[in-house]
């Protein structure tokens, strides 16, 4: 039993080191951005080939307070021409910037919000909006309307179809509502080598009834907590405050396993492998200097003996 503190300090020090060294390397590879902590969305370790300096166009400013432009016009997922004002006025709504035919990351992304959503007891529709605009003004309401099926079933409640509106648009409007948001994007190669696909960071905001940003959620996993205190908050016109993360990136395109990468991903990957070296060294350290002390004290009540 001589050996329980050392496996209680090991325990403990390598839930303090993993958790310090997978901060320290996201912070590392975003060493500028905002947000807050969450999954890092693409588990594909692919071999870079797109310069990581891609990354400088490309972010999220949070702009708590900025009045969305409502007179936007969108296409929504039956075809039909809509205002962006039409899902504001009496409730607030979770806008999401992304594209329909994003490789992995955007599925990330809203594959996060609708676990989240499953577990908050606000109904869309009834007490807020759930608004996906795309950022590719060369997708349509066929892709909208098979995402948006997509996403209502894996959310569970078909009745709540009326919350949740997945729009397209001419690039004109995408460029004024991405600005408005503070949303940062880039073109990128893909398989073709035609700038087909974006670099882009994952991120949602919360809106209030007044089509005013309250609230940034950063990253691909969402809190329900900190979503249905966001949600009540925009409600009553409350701007929340800036949050401080790691942003999730998705940009480049690797030809030879036809997959998207991020760095992020290799970041922290890099930062496992040397939290089991740190640790392996440790628990031997550790279990050396037991092995020493106890075999002193035998030496000791034997020559006392």
């Amino acid at each position: 039993m001589q050996y329980a503190g050392t496996i209680r300090r090991i325990w403990h020090s390598t839930a303090l080191s993993t958790a310090g060294l997978v901060a320290l390397c996201l912070a590392c590879a975003a060493p500028a951005a905002k947000a807050q902590v969450a999954g890092y969305g693409d588990k594909s370790m692919g071999p870079a080939n797109t310069s990581p300096g891609v990354l400088k166009d490309v972010g999220i400013a949070q702009h708590l307070n900025e009045q969305l432009p409502l007179n936007l016009v969108f296409t929504d997922d039956a075809g039909k021409q809509m205002q962006l004002g039409s899902y504001f006025g009496k409730k607030p709504a979770i806008l999401a910037l992304v594209y329909y035919k994003c490789p992995m990351l955007c599925s990330e992304e809203l594959d996060g919000l609708t676990s989240a959503l499953q577990m908050v007891r606000f109904v869309p529709g009834k007490d807020f909006n759930v608004v996906v605009v795309s950022i590719d003004p060369t997708e349509g309401p066929e892709l909208a309307a098979a995402k948006k099926r997509s996403y209502l079933k894996r959310y569970g409640h078909p009745e709540t179809a009326n919350g949740w509106h997945f729009l397209t648009g001419t690039q004109p409007n995408i460029d004024a509502l991405t600005n408005a948001v503070g949303f940062r994007y880039v073109k990128i190669p893909g398989p073709d080598g035609k700038l087909t696909q974006y670099a882009h960071a994952s991120a949602i905001q919360i809106v209030t009834p007044e089509g005013k940003l309250a609230q940034y959620y950063m990253g691909v996993e969402y809190s329900p907590k900190d979503l249905l205190l966001g949600l009540n908050e925009a409600s009553s016109n409350r701007i929340g405050s800036p949050v401080d993360n790691i942003l999730t990136y998705c940009y480049h395109y690797d030809p030879q396993t036809n997959t998207h990468s991020l760095i992020v991903a290799r970041v922290v990957q890099l930062g496992g492998f040397i939290t089991v070296v740190l640790l392996g060294g440790f628990m031997v350290v550790m279990l050396r200097r037991d092995y020493r002390q106890a075999h002193s004290t035998d030496k000791e009540t034997k020559v006392n003996g």
